[in-house]
């Protein structure tokens, strides 16, 4: 009879120190695993029981995940009628004929994004799943327009049910852990044109938009394969079938006449505009830091008269010189550092220091009122151009044009690849290019 038992492959341990949880199935000194998707920390794990221990968040969830695999690879060894070895074993339980779904896969991904404290991709992934689920629910002989309202009528249905605590993040991924609707095997190329063409037509959104869903769909048809719940034959993205191509947007940053009128703006000290505008321009000072970072800067971030502070989207640790001008600014918010409690901007100090998504919620918040206000002093300042927080980033490489080396933009930007800067910074230097158009049609 064949050993079976749920253990964590900590040989597999990742960067975060989580490690997969497998099922071992050993007989006759062959062992095979098949992993679970779920992902624990040593610490959360008990392995003589098998199980998760209470001092993790969703362990009375994922225990009885648990013990639903165990069940179901326990009886198909009692109910077969063939003697089935480990590795047969561990093909019939990892779903040839389908038994796991897009949508269970992806459920499951986003909550192992969600508990590793990566809300921003976990919520925009959640986000693709409904989506998908509103394509699959698309009836052709409802005309567009009502089609569109239903649509935006469910989604602000959801939003605010979340609001009032009605609907949590839990409740949508328990939802699509249970769907079994969508099959692997049914994302073929025709599906993908289809799809992209419904959000297009009806959700409205621009091709990176649908782009960035396309990518969630392979990254999920990537894992199914992995895991083998899907066999390479039914890949959609191979060969000449359905190629992603990330498209590259003009991106406008202000110009040094801009970045002049702002500084020279005045605003009552403390008001909202004042704010938003000293923000704006830490952040452009430093080369264009992102909101969600420059939002959770603290004084501690500040040693000998260098910003010292890791970025949010890849966990690079960096290094900058306080610019002079930048250095005035936050001399401003000395007096505010007790109130504020450690930050330098006041709009998270209200939230739980410990809690990341209490700090993720209301960056997100912030990030939204600042972007209104920043409009405002568009208008106030003439400026014709669409003011927001990322356009601090633009507007540094647009400023740097070809002036500076492109290996010191790399560290600037913080980007891991220097092609990266490259196409970024090719938005911005157009004098060769100017100067070819003058020399062709100045005659």
């Amino acid at each position: 009879m064949a050993s079976i038992k749920i253990v964590r492959r900590k040989n597999k341990e990742r960067e975060d120190g989580t490690a997969p949880l497998a099922l071992r199935i050993s007989e006759n000194y062959k062992t095979n695993y098949r992993f679970l998707n779920q992902y624990v920390l040593a610490k959360h794990w008990d392995k003589n029981s098998g199980k998760i221990k209470k001092s993790h968040p969703n362990a009375a969830m994922l225990n009885n995940f648990l013990l639903k695999k165990l069940t179901e690879a326990n009886d198909l060894y009692l109910n077969s009628k063939e003697t089935l070895s480990p590795k047969e074993a561990k093909e019939k339980l990892m779903g040839k004929t389908g038994l796991v779904s897009f949508f269970e896969l992806g459920a499951y991904r986003i909550q192992n994004k969600h508990d590793s404290g990566v809300f921003s991709v976990a919520k925009s992934e959640l986000s693709i799943l409904f989506n998908i689920l509103e394509f699959l629910n698309l009836k052709k002989s409802v005309s567009k327009n009502v089609i569109i309202k239903q649509i935006s009528d469910r989604r602000n249905e959801r939003i605010s049910r979340a609001r009032k605590g009605e609907l949590s993040f839990t409740d949508s991924l328990a939802y699509f852990k249970n769907n079994k609707r969508l099959e692997f095997r049914e994302i073929h190329e025709s599906f993908l044109k289809k799809y992209k063409l419904f959000c297009k037509v009806y959700l409205n959104q621009k091709n990176r938009t649908i782009t960035n869903q396309l990518i969630l769909i392979r990254t999920l048809f990537n894992l199914a394969i992995k895991e083998g719940y899907i066999d390479i034959k039914f890949y959609p993205f191979s060969g000449e079938k359905e190629v992603i191509r990330i498209g590259s947007g003009n991106k406008i940053g202000l110009n040094k006449v801009d970045i002049e009128k702002i500084e020279e703006m005045v605003f009552d000290e403390d008001s909202p505009l004042w704010h938003t505008r000293n923000i704006w321009l830490v952040a452009f000072y430093f080369a264009g830091i992102r909101i969600s970072d420059i939002l959770k800067l603290r004084w501690t971030d500040l040693k000998n008269e260098r910003l010292y502070y890791t970025m949010n989207k890849n966990d690079k640790p960096l290094s900058l010189k306080i610019p002079r001008k930048a250095a005035l600014i936050l001399d401003m918010y000395r007096k505010f550092e007790v109130d504020n409690k450690g930050y330098i901007f006041p709009f998270l100090k209200n939230a739980d220091f410990h809690n990341p998504e209490d700090i993720y919620i209301k960056t997100k918040s912030s990030t939204k009122y600042l972007n209104k206000y920043l409009k405002s002093i568009a208008w106030e300042g003439g400026i014709d151009k669409n003011l927001s927080n990322h356009i601090a980033r633009h507007s540094f490489g647009n400023i740097a044009g070809d002036t500076i080396h492109p290996l010191m933009l790399q560290k600037l930007y913080r980007h891991s690849d220097l092609k990266t800067t490259l196409n970024y910074q090719a938005n911005f230097i157009h004098k060769d290019a100017d100067d070819a158009l003058d020399k062709v049609i100045d005659f």
